[in-house]
């Protein structure tokens, strides 16, 4: 079994100061009640490089292995996340990795 590691860069549109934080809120209250997840973290950038090339803030999900990423993706509890995320944002990437 192979951990995959779901990695989600957002660059909020600016129109709502607290997109952020609700996020962040959003993530902690409803992604580890989700089969699978083995962690999760989010929040801005704390790196001193200074290469976020525009993105804000990040969240990043450990997956048991790629069917825990698979059912998470359309799991209800996911839903509040991607759709805040969905309704804020200006740009959105999503890589995931093997880990």
């Amino acid at each position: 079994m192979t951990e995959i590691v779901h990695v989600v860069l957002v660059d909020w549109d600016g129109e709502d100061g607290t997109a952020p934080e609700r996020a962040s809120a959003l993530v902690a209250e409803h992604l580890p009640t989700i089969d699978g997840v083995v962690s999760v973290a989010s929040g801005p950038s704390v790196s001193p490089e200074g290469l976020e090339g525009g993105f804000d803030w990040a969240l990043v999900v450990r997956f048991r292995d790629a069917a825990a990423r698979d059912a998470y993706l359309p799991h209800p509890a996911h839903q509040p996340v991607a759709d805040h995320i969905g309704a804020r944002s200006a740009r959105v990437v999503v890589f995931d990795v093997a880990g």
